[in-house]
């Protein structure tokens, strides 16, 4: 099995649940023709080095998979197909120093997206209010002194 990287960009016209489709769609075609998808790092919408399509920016994914290379050449087939993919690009791991900086790029994409979902799950939580102090009861409240008398 060989290791690769592969990312696309996609339009950034669509809606978010166009978009969830298209990396499901693209994750689909790698598991059926039998990649092993280890992570996928959403990176967002991002500025381009330069204008594709009309188009400033785009959706960026990274998926970071092991295949086989005649598996590969299925969802390369579709990225080229597909209207709303501004540009996509694909790399194989093939040494065992490539293999290791693959590995340290997956663990790296685990930590960084194990603290974003930490993160968007303490935003989503709902925030415990300060409790006031109580004021003192009227048993508890303070004697006013009495000023000393005069004869």
């Amino acid at each position: 099995m060989k290791h690769y990287e592969l990312l696309f960009v996609v339009k950034p016209t669509l809606t978010e649940e166009e978009v969830q489709g298209r990396l499901e769609f693209f994750k689909d075609v790698l598991t059926k023709n039998g990649a092993e998808i280890k992570i996928v790092d959403e990176m967002g919408v991002r500025k381009l080095a330069y204008e594709i399509e009309k188009a400033e920016r785009g959706y960026y994914f990274v998926v970071y998979f092991t295949g086989e290379a005649a598996g590969i050449e299925e969802v390369l087939r579709n990225l080229r197909l597909d209207e709303n993919v501004l540009r996509f690009l694909n790399i194989k791991f093939e040494n065992k120093k490539e293999v290791a900086q693959w590995d340290k790029l997956v663990a790296n994409v685990g930590k960084k997206s194990a603290a974003k979902a930490a993160a968007k799950a303490a935003a989503a939580a709902p925030k415990a209010e300060p409790v006031a102090e109580a004021a003192p009861k009227a048993e508890e409240a303070p004697k006013a002194e009495e000023a000393p008398k005069e004869d």
